[in-house]
């Protein structure tokens, strides 16, 4: 089940990207994670309620992107000092570049 984030505008859900909101981060890993073995291309990551436009917004993410987006979002994680979850990161990491060796 995806994630889903309420904001006011989309402008606000663009801010909250742009400072590289750690909900929105988790929710990424935790979609590739749920789905580094699959052999799908595209996976729903997220939902985003827009209130102001009473609309609502699904979020994917490409396999292609799941080593780059690993990689920018562990050292948020060390930040955060969220070391179960760092350790999960690297462990898909090197799945995912054993499986491009391959």
């Amino acid at each position: 089940m995806a994630e889903e984030f309420e904001v006011e505008s989309p402008e606000e859900f663009e801010d909250m990207v742009k400072n590289g909101d750690l909900r929105i981060r988790k929710a990424l890993v935790k979609t590739i994670l749920k789905n580094l073995k699959s052999k799908k291309r595209h996976h729903h990551a997220l939902s985003v309620i827009c209130i102001s436009e009473g609309e609502i917004y699904d979020v994917t993410i490409d396999k292609k992107d799941f080593q780059h987006t690993l990689e920018t979002t562990l050292p948020s994680f060390e930040n955060e000092e969220l070391y179960e979850d760092c350790s999960k990161i690297v462990g898909a990491l090197r799945y995912l570049r054993k499986s491009k060796k391959k």
